[in-house]
């Protein structure tokens, strides 16, 4: 138990950890803005933050929802090296194929938005730009491997990035 404990919070700090805070820490500290809303002035700053807060709170809370749909149901975690042993078709996968990517690129815009950081919404538009080209030509050929037909099911029914509104009861 302590091992898996282990492997879930490794994964957890080597990948969303790494994009959303150390990425992006770099990011702010690099260029200076770790100032909220620094850039605007009241109460387009105020305005900012809030929304800003509010990405980076539904963002966390779809890492979150995730991870632990990863652990209880997939067993296993969102680590390439190593993925669940079962495919994860609930909660926000109900809705839309990639929830832990969306949700951390909601961080990243919360953060953008929060800091009224030019620099940190290129790195989410960075970000976007390589899951789209990274998860059709990587992780979902693999996904097909070791899920089959279970999978391509899945794939005909919730869509890779937009969610569909009433969850799929497949």
């Amino acid at each position: 138990m302590i091992l898996y404990t282990l492997r879930q919070l490794l994964s957890i700090l080597l990948l969303p950890g790494v994009v959303t805070v150390l990425v992006s820490w770099l990011i702010l500290r690099r260029t200076g803005s770790f100032h909220p809303g620094r850039l605007l002035t009241a109460p387009w700053n105020i305005l900012l933050m809030v929304v800003g807060g509010l990405f980076i709170l539904a963002g966390l809370t779809l890492i979150i929802s995730t991870i632990a749909l990863f652990v209880r149901i997939g067993k296993g975690t969102l680590a390439p090296w190593d993925p669940t042993r079962k495919l994860v078709i609930r909660g926000p996968y109900r809705h839309v194929r990639n929830p832990m990517i969306s949700g951390v690129l909601a961080v990243l815009l919360g953060e953008s938005l929060f800091f009224a950081s030019l620099p940190l919404l290129e790195f989410f538009g960075f970000a976007t730009l390589l899951n789209m080209i990274y998860i059709p030509l990587s992780e979902e050929p693999g996904l097909i491997k070791r899920f089959g037909e279970e999978y391509l099911t899945y794939c005909q029914h919730v869509r890779r990035w937009l969610p569909r509104i009433k969850p799929w009861q497949g």
